[in-house]
């Protein structure tokens, strides 16, 4: 999916838009952020700031000129941005955080953006705008990743082909399901290595009721897990968009419905319910 539009606020006063500043961002392949702001001819130094939300932590930038009256920032794919969503302010010499507008971001570099196998750090940064129309980034920082791929939905299985980065799957390798309230037990599902990518199916019949979370097990049980997920695209939100269809079961235990969905966080997951 392309992105290269401006995002508009959702307040509509005219004197209130002329006063809130605005950031043209731009994306880099690699999962650096270049941040571009109008120089007002305000005197000292100027940053822009990034605040995790929920948190303390924070990320300053420089602000330094460019041709065409700008001010620029850059936040390279190196520096460390803990996953999560980080709020967007500028700061001037000696006055207080203003919180920016989107403007214009361009996120093209992140549209099938395919980091090397070998890459043992994944780093994900997508500018977007908030609905009360303010400039936030969604961080992402794997080590190791597992990327979800094409998913094909069957009448009664999910079928998954996904990518790994910063590790190998070796033989013992499988996914593992995890019921997010822990009250069923680890469900297992084998791997099929296909030229650099694996493929596994998930049989809905073996999840209980309940929501179940995929990881990959790259060394089998002695190992890392690994969260399955999609993060490799502009897409800053996944539920909304890969809306996936729910399907009827016939079980040991009944009928269920079953869906595989993105989390919040844009991990993929399958839900499973109970038909009474």
């Amino acid at each position: 999916m392309m992105t290269l539009a401006p995002q508009q606020p959702t307040h509509h006063d005219d004197e209130d838009k002329a006063a809130t500043p605005r950031a043209d961002c731009v994306a880099d392949s690699a999962g650096g952020l270049t941040f571009d702001i109008a120089d007002r001819g305000e005197p000292g130094p100027a940053h822009l700031v990034l605040y995790l939300r929920g948190t303390e932590d924070k990320v300053r930038l420089p602000l330094t000129p460019v041709a065409g009256g700008r001010l620029r920032a850059a936040l390279p794919s190196g520096v460390d941005v803990p996953e999560g969503r980080w709020d967007a302010y500028l700061q001037m010499a000696g006055g207080e955080p203003c919180r920016l507008a989107p403007g214009l971001n361009d996120l093209r570099s992140l549209v099938d953006r395919a980091p090397t196998p070998t890459a043992d750090r994944i780093a994900v940064r997508i500018p977007y705008g908030t609905k009360h129309g303010n400039l936030s980034v969604r961080s992402w920082e794997r080590s190791p990743h597992a990327e979800a791929g094409e998913l094909h939905i069957g009448t009664d299985e999910l079928t998954v082909t996904a990518q790994a980065y910063g590790c190998e799957p070796t033989p013992d390798a499988y996914v593992e399901l995890t019921d997010r309230e822990e009250g069923a037990p680890l469900v297992r599902a084998e791997l099929t290595p296909e030229q650099g990518t694996f493929r596994f199916t998930v049989s809905y019949g073996a999840l209980p009721p309940g929501t179940w979370d995929l990881w990959l097990r790259p060394e089998g049980e002695a190992g890392p897990r690994v969260r399955i997920a999609r993060l490799l695209d502009d897409v800053v939100d996944k539920n909304p968009v890969f809306v996936y269809p729910t399907v009827r079961v016939e079980t040991e235990q009944g009928p269920v419905t079953a869906q595989p969905h993105y989390t919040v966080d844009n991990d993929l997951s399958v839900t499973v319910t109970a038909l009474s």
